[in-house]
């Protein structure tokens, strides 16, 4: 199948939202989470949509020392850490390893609810519906992160929804969550940033606006 680019997440995050409202109806517990920073925009729009609270849910990856890229672990807003067995497990890191890259990220982490937050404390999720949002996903990692994160917080049901996806990401997750909200599914897939016309940088400035705006 032949897809067209989004315009931009503002668009994206329109015709998401109608398609969350349609697939789960307006429910009076749901909140919705975006991932920052490219998942605001888009969060926003579902959140109108819906009629429900936005915050967003921010998870810093823990890399392996030396292989960046290999993600030992995650934290996510509400002080939750959640280690990868499976990487651990061929990977040799000591605990002082991980707790000093654990600090290091926890401050980015810090930093940036502070920014886009302000004195606001994190929506509590428990015993509701948590719609995760963001622009798109490719391999899929960081949402990965935020829905093991958030499965430890007790929420009602979990629905990840984004407006584009790699076909094969999006059926990974259908099988972990309690709905999988995939717009667009192009094969090749190769970048988010190819499906949409504008796919400039969300500051996080625009963060900041759009939180304090869905109030």
């Amino acid at each position: 199948m032949d897809y067209e680019p989004f315009a931009n997440r503002v668009e994206a995050g329109k015709l998401l939202g109608h398609e969350v409202v349609r697939r789960i109806g307006k429910r009076a517990d749901a909140i919705v989470l975006a991932l920052p920073r490219g998942g605001v925009p888009v969060g926003y729009e579902v959140a109108r949509a819906l009629g429900a609270p936005l915050d967003v849910f921010i998870v810093r990856k823990l890399g392996v020392p030396g292989q960046e890229e290999l993600a030992m672990g995650a934290i996510a807003s509400g002080g939750v850490r959640v280690l990868n067995d499976e990487v651990l497990r061929f990977v040799s890191v000591s605990k002082a390893t991980i707790e000093s890259v654990a600090e290091r990220e926890g401050r980015e982490l810090e930093r940036r609810e502070k920014a886009y937050r302000g004195d606001r404390p994190p929506i509590d999720v428990t015993g509701r519906t948590v719609v995760i949002v963001d622009d798109g996903l490719a391999t899929g990692s960081t949402m990965r992160a935020a829905v093991r994160a958030l499965q430890q917080m007790k929420p009602h049901a979990i629905v990840v929804a984004v407006p584009v996806a790699a076909p094969s990401t999006c059926a990974e997750f259908r099988a972990s969550v309690d709905e999988m909200i995939c717009l667009r599914t192009p094969e090749p897939f190769q970048a988010v940033g190819l499906w949409y016309e504008d796919f400039s940088q969300t500051t996080d400035d625009e963060v900041h606006e759009l939180l304090h705006g869905s109030k």
